[in-house]
């Protein structure tokens, strides 16, 4: 488990290298599979439309998804500490 965190930090340490957007979107294809990087955008756009109080079935609308994973994410805002790993989602610096 340990292992594992290091090998997480480290791949942070690449990934905050890379200063290009055409760079960063080439090292996230190769790093993800498609659906994998879906889902992540998709977090991303979930995330800023809650933020904005954007009504739950909304949002499911708007990016063409289910309900349940606008919950997913509604929930995952609720269980992580404020302040911490949203608020660059949100183009907030602390």
């Amino acid at each position: 488990m340990q292992t594992h965190h290091i090998y997480k930090r480290e791949l942070v340490q690449h990934l905050c290298q890379i200063t290009d957007p055409k760079e960063m979107e080439a090292a996230l294809a190769d790093l993800l599979t498609p659906k994998e990087l879906e889902d992540v955008v998709l977090r991303l756009q979930i995330i800023k439309l809650l933020d904005k109080k954007i009504p739950q079935r909304n949002i499911a609308k708007k990016l063409s998804i289910s309900i349940a994973k606008v919950t997913h994410g509604s929930r995952m805002l609720q269980e992580k500490p404020k302040g911490k790993g949203w608020q660059w989602a949100l183009g907030r610096q602390q």
